[in-house]
C-alpha cells in the first residue's frame, strides 16, 4: 500500500436496467479508471404454478357454488400432494354478469366467477402431479408454471466477483501498453440486475385431449428449469505505478 494507506469505496446500488447512468469520476494523475461487466448463472430455487378458477352458471348463487366446490377439488389436490392449501394465494376473486349483445337490447344470460390463484413450490418433484391432477379434474383454466431465484444474493456476489475480474485485467492491460505497472483498487461502484424473462401463459388445452394424452410422458418430462442470469457492471479505478 502507498504511505500504508488504501482508500477503498464500494457504492452498492440496485438497478432495474443498464439505462441507470453511470457515476461520474474525476480524472486522477496515475489512475486508471475502467467499467466491465460481468455475470453468472444459478438454477432457479422456487417454481410458480398459476391457474384461473371459472364456472358459469344461470345465476349468481349457482355460479358462486360451483366456484367453491371446484375450489375445494384442489384443495384436496394440493393436500394428498403434501401442500396445505394456505400456501396458495388467490390474486382476485370477481361474480359478473354474463350479457347476450347480439340484439340490440342486452340479455343477462348467465353469471361468471373468476378467482385467479398462485403456488410457490420449492419441491419440483411435485409440479408434474399437481397439474395432472388439475387437468384430470377439469376445474382450471390458463395453468402456466414459471422458475425464478429468491435466494439471489449470493448469485449477485458471483455476478460482481467477475465483473471485477474483467475490470482488472482490462486495466492491466491499458497499463501495460503504457509502460506502467497497474496498482491498488482507489475506488469501485456496482450494479447489479436479474435477467427478467416475460412469460406469457399460455391457454390450457381442452381437458379431453389432455386425458387423451396423459399416458404420455409430460411436455415438460425430463428437462431442466432455465437457469436465471445476475449480470453485474463494476466501474473501477486503479492507480498506476
Amino acid at each position: 500500500m502507498k504511505n500504508g494507506v488504501a482508500i477503498l469505496t464500494i457504492l452498492f446500488a440496485a438497478m432495474a436496467g443498464y439505462s441507470q447512468e453511470r457515476p461520474t469520476i474525476a480524472a486522477q494523475p496515475n489512475t486508471v479508471f475502467v467499467g466491465a461487466d460481468g455475470k453468472f448463472e444459478a438454477p432457479p430455487d422456487t417454481a410458480r404454478l398459476q391457474f384461473n378458477i371459472s364456472a358459469q352458471e344461470d345465476s349468481a348463487r349457482a355460479a358462486y357454488d360451483r366456484a367453491s366446490k371446484n375450489a375445494e377439488q384442489i384443495r384436496q389436490i394440493l393436500r394428498s400432494n403434501g401442500i396445505d392449501p394456505k400456501t396458495a394465494e388467490i390474486g382476485f376473486f370477481s361474480l359478473q354478469p354474463v350479457y347476450d349483445w347480439r340484439t340490440a337490447k342486452r340479455k343477462l344470460v348467465a353469471y361468471r366467477v373468476n378467482s385467479a390463484v398462485s403456488l410457490k413450490l420449492k419441491d419440483f418433484s411435485k409440479i408434474a402431479p399437481i397439474v395432472q391432477q388439475l387437468a384430470d379434474t377439469d376445474v382450471t383454466e390458463n395453468q402456466s408454471i414459471s422458475y425464478s431465484l429468491e435466494d439471489i444474493d449470493a448469485a449477485k456476489v458471483k455476478a460482481v466477483e467477475d465483473a471485477y475480474r474483467h475490470a482488472r485485467e482490462n486495466a492491466g492491460a491499458v497499463a501495460g501498453a503504457g509502460g506502467r505497472v497497474l496498482g491498488e483498487l482507489s475506488y469501485a461502484s456496482v450494479d447489479t440486475f436479474e435477467q427478467i424473462r416475460m412469460m406469457t401463459p399460455l391457454a390450457a388445452q381442452p381437458m379431453n385431449a389432455m386425458r387423451a394424452q396423459a399416458e404420455a410422458p409430460a411436455p415438460t418430462a425430463e428437462f431442466s428449469p432455465q437457469n436465471v442470469q445476475v449480470t453485474a457492471h463494476v466501474n473501477a479505478m486503479f492507480t498506476l505505478k
